[in-house]
């Protein structure tokens, strides 16, 4: 009965937490966001701290630091990115209206007679894109934007943010103390242990995986911007970013990027093949060092699951699922491990036969 009441305890607590989450999705990025900066900022105060700086002092320089940075990017980087963006929402018709018509030559080239048999597919689904892509559009802004919600977290983030991180550093490990100090006793070890697992899982992808976004927007934004591919910084560093997503992210930014080069440069084979000599680069570079340098097979995170996280997640909790869809895949994934290798060790699994020839085996062992 004590086992059973502890799990309707968890369970119960567990429902709790989540009705909370999706209660309060809206007002909750600041703070989520404020958490993850002090998850990544707090090493750096350690390192700070052991070398005989006050906790305080290394909260505000870092906290300083970091601000003087976003205020930059959006001084020096955010202003052109927005241009380039306004651009490209005010050329997609007639950009898209340029790639059905290479497409159109080259499956004409391809097929030769048998073009007429493909040509009203092309033509229906380049109609259907030209007409519904400002309406998709504006259905993105407007649920974004819905409310007034989003308007409400930017300023937040501006405001708010900082001083939450100034305080989870100053705090944060007093904090983790006054947690570990809460766990049941009974358990605390084993609870210790998975925790330690998530963290190492958590930390191993995102601060990983977000050098190696980094990086690799800065490669492609500058390469693209060099060989002279327009909204190249954009497409970069939106194709950079979207590494964080396995397999389907670079995917995506390759198309993206493919298809604006084409309309752009074609038939000129020169340009188009410096864009994907930057693309395939971009890619090598990836696999043959920076995904074996900063996350290697430390993560154990199958990238299915983490994309199939990151889709639900953000479904069901918008941005702020977005944020907490990695650590919360690491420390499902933790779990779930830890419950096959309960049900492996349990009788449930070995069988009656088995346990009692266990049981037997140590009875007669014992003198």
């Amino acid at each position: 009965m004590r086992v059973e009441k502890q799990l309707w305890f968890w369970l119960t607590a567990l429902v709790l937490f989540i009705g909370a989450i999706a209660l309060l999705k809206d007002i909750l990025l600041p703070f989520v966001a404020a958490i993850v900066m002090a998850y990544f900022l707090s090493p750096i105060a350690d390192r700070l701290q052991a070398i005989g700086v006050n906790r305080v002092l290394a909260a505000v320089l870092i906290v300083g630091i970091v601000a003087v940075l976003i205020v930059l990017a959006l001084v020096l980087l955010v202003p052109v990115l927005v241009d380039q963006l306004r651009q490209l929402a005010t050329s997609l018709p007639g950009e898209m209206e340029r790639l059905r018509v290479v497409i159109e030559e080259l499956a004409r080239s391809w097929l030769g007679a048998g073009f007429p048999t493909v040509q009203g597919a092309i033509d229906r689904v380049s109609a259907e894109i030209s007409q519904n892509w400002a309406g998709f559009a504006g259905t993105i802004v407007a649920s974004i934007w819905n409310r007034g919600v989003a308007l409400v977290n930017f300023a937040a983030l501006l405001l708010l943010t900082p001083v939450v991180v100034f305080y989870l550093l100053i705090d944060w490990h007093p904090m983790l103390a006054r947690i570990d100090s809460a766990l049941p006793r009974d358990h605390a070890p084993t609870i210790r242990r998975l925790a330690g697992e998530i963290n190492d899982a958590v930390a191993a992808f995102i601060r990983g995986q977000g050098a190696i976004c980094l990086m690799l927007g800065i490669f492609y934004g500058v390469g693209l911007s060099l060989v002279g591919l327009d909204y190249g910084l954009l497409i970069g560093l939106t194709t950079g970013l979207l590494a964080f997503i396995p397999v389907v992210g670079w995917m995506v930014g390759l198309i993206c990027t493919a298809s604006l080069a084409v309309v752009q440069f074609w038939p000129e084979l020169t340009p188009l093949a410096k864009v994907v000599g930057v693309l395939v680069a971009g890619i090598a570079i990836d696999t043959a060092f920076l995904s074996p340098r900063f996350v290697g097979g430390k993560i154990g995170l199958h990238p299915v699951w983490l994309i199939f996280a990151l889709f639900v997640f953000s479904y069901l909790f918008g941005l702020v699922g977005t944020l907490v869809a990695v650590p919360l895949a690491a420390a499902i994934g933790v779990l779930v491990r830890f419950a096959v290798d309960v049900y492996l060790g349990s009788s449930v699994y070995k069988g009656a036969v088995s346990a009692q020839g266990e049981t037997l085996s140590t009875h007669g062992d014992t003198p």
